[in-house]
């Protein structure tokens, strides 16, 4: 399974308008959009969930992809830090 870290997702994007965009690309196994505590709105990334070749290839497709007036940046997450 391969992670994928999305940015520079237009606000008003939801899981599913995300999920659209990469299931061209291959299986989705899921989609998450982080919100703010405070405002509960989107903050603008996200990760999608795919099986090593399809992320391969959706990121290859994808970075620099536009959805809304945004150009997506797409690559293979990095394990969070330890805080």
């Amino acid at each position: 399974m391969m992670n994928i870290y999305v940015g520079n997702i237009p606000f008003r994007s939801t899981n599913d308008d995300l999920q659209k965009v990469f299931e061209a690309h291959g299986e989705v196994i899921s989609v998450f959009l982080p919100t703010d505590r405070q405002s509960g709105r989107p903050r603008g990334f996200g990760f999608v969930e795919m099986s090593d070749e399809d992320g391969k290839k959706a990121i290859a497709e994808l970075d620099g992809f536009e959805m809304d007036g945004r150009n997506l940046r797409v690559n293979e997450a990095r394990p969070r830090e330890e805080r």
